[in-house]
């Protein structure tokens, strides 16, 4: 029987609050510098006059690429030192990033920007969802989870709204410069304010107790490489190697697939079909994002843990059932031809939609050991991100140009030209940024316009039916899913006794 240490602290639930307030503070503002380009991004492709494909890999690759990998190196270190000095660190970093990239001259030089901004944020979701977990015992876990994600469209309302009207009033560059500098302060505000908890603090009869645990360091001894890569692998064994869990890791990948690809050309795709302003776009997107995504946010986390009492595979079941409503709804959305119209619509399916981050966050923390939970975070961040957030933009950025491309050799101007479809001018040479050079004409102009309106919006349908697909694993993922969990409960009292 495990007893409870004198020396064990305990943590009030106003305390607790003001923890996740903190972290919460953090992923919002990780998510505006992350996000604040799809807002903007139309202002950097006309001035850089870079293509489609490029503006993805400004808002997904550039900042996935060292993001993902850096991420499970920076999750063994959160698994002994101090969780909450990393995650300090790391806002200081990506905030530093953020604003440098408003001095960026060029389309390279933004990419590398973006880069570093990646690397800083690659230290704050494995850290703090081990954090929040040692705060909150595992029936209060995706409810709790599910408020720090509440971070994403909380960040995005903030980057939608400050950055159009930043961009519109100032300039694009002006709007980098702004959203990165108060990450430094709220990293020292997180610094002073968040107490290391014990591991395992907030699990039943769990080890250990002892304050001095926290901050206790493994010694590198000679096997300690493959004892880094045996934790690891068998982190990936939990994630990977599980029918449920799996397939709930799918799901997480795909439908966020959909959502930072669809996410990166919505407000572009306003801008080019319906010639709203900066200003204007960013509002819209900040209400939709902040309401409408916001609302599914925090549902999916409380709704799930309301419904695992009845059997944990609700877990799973809420995310399919909501993926399943908003995907028809996003679609019909981007097939209106008001503005007005289209924005009401998409108040609505982000209630839905988002409802897959809580429970998955919190099955995963609940799948593995108190010991490899920031690891279990970052081996399925460098999974998602990689794939979804690396791949989901340039993805909708490559099919966009291709549309456009087909529709700019079909149409009448191309043939007027002397090319048909096998011999056709290309779009990005003619219609530079998306837009035709002022001396080329009206003809030229409209049929550049039509064109990349036309690829915009069929890339979006495209990567939306992403959603539907994700829905289809969490469907499955909730078969075993209350078997699995089951038994890594009973491998932790095993352990314990």
């Amino acid at each position: 029987m495990v007893t409870e240490n004198p020396r064990r602290p305990i943590f009030s639930d106003r305390y607790k609050s003001l923890v996740l307030s903190l972290l919460v503070l953090a992923y919002t503002l990780s998510f505006i510098d992350r996000t604040i380009i799809a807002t903007i991004g139309q202002a950097i492709k006309v001035d850089l006059k870079i293509t489609d494909t490029q503006l993805g890999l400004l808002g997904g690759f550039s900042f996935a690429v060292l993001y993902t990998f850096l991420g499970i190196p920076i999750a063994r270190m959160a698994e002994r030192w101090n969780r909450v000095t990393i995650i300090s660190l790391a806002m200081i970093v990506w905030s530093g990033f953020t604003a440098a990239c408003g001095v960026a001259g060029s389309f390279a030089q933004l990419l590398a920007l973006r880069v570093g901004v990646g690397i800083g944020e690659a230290g704050l979701s494995p850290p703090a969802h081990s954090l929040i977990s040692d705060y909150f015992d595992p029936k209060r876990r995706a409810s709790a989870l599910s408020i720090y994600s509440f971070g994403i469209p909380l960040g995005g309302l903030i980057g939608a709204v400050a950055g159009g009207w930043l961009a519109k009033t100032y300039g694009w560059r002006v709007a980098f410069m702004v959203v990165g500098a108060p990450g430094i302060v709220i990293a020292l505000m997180t610094r002073l304010a968040i107490r290391e908890p014990p591991r395992g603090h907030s699990d039943p009869a769990q080890r250990p107790t002892l304050v001095e645990d926290v901050t206790a360091q493994a010694t590198r001894g000679p096997n300690w490489l493959a004892k880094e890569l045996s934790e690891v692998g068998g982190v990936i064994g939990a994630l990977f190697g599980n029918w449920p869990v799996l397939n709930m890791v799918l799901g997480v990948t795909i439908a966020s697939f959909a959502g930072y690809g669809s996410g990166q050309f919505a407000a572009p795709y306003f801008i080019r079909a319906f010639g709203l302003d900066y200003a204007t776009v960013g509002l819209i997107f900040g209400l939709v994002g902040g309401f409408s995504a916001g609302v599914g946010t925090l549902a999916g986390g409380l709704i799930s843990d309301w419904a695992g009492r009845r059997g944990p595979g609700w877990y799973s079941l809420v995310p399919a059932i909501g993926l399943a409503i908003a995907t028809p709804i996003y679609i019909a959305a981007y097939l209106q031809s008001d503005w007005r119209v289209a924005a009401l619509i998409l108040l609505i399916p982000g209630a839905f939609a988002y409802t897959y981050l809580g429970p998955t966050f919190g099955v995963v923390q609940n799948a593995v050991a108190t010991n490899r939970r920031a690891t279990a975070t970052a081996v399925l961040f460098l999974f998602l991100n990689l794939i979804a957030l690396g791949g989901g933009p340039v993805f909708t950025g490559w099919i966009i140009d291709a549309f456009a491309q087909s529709a700019f050799a079909h149409s009448a101007f191309a043939h007027a030209a002397g090319a048909g479809p096998t011999a056709a001018p290309s779009f990005a040479h003619l219609c530079p940024g998306g837009q035709a050079p002022p001396v080329a004409g009206p003809v030229a102009a409209a049929t550049c316009k039509h064109a990349l309106v036309a690829a915009t919006r069929q890339g979006l349908i495209v990567t939306l039916l992403f959603y539907a697909w994700a829905a289809v694993h969490y469907l499955l993922g909730s078969f075993g899913l209350a078997r699995r969990l089951e038994l890594v409960a009973a491998e932790r009292r095993a352990r314990e006794a």
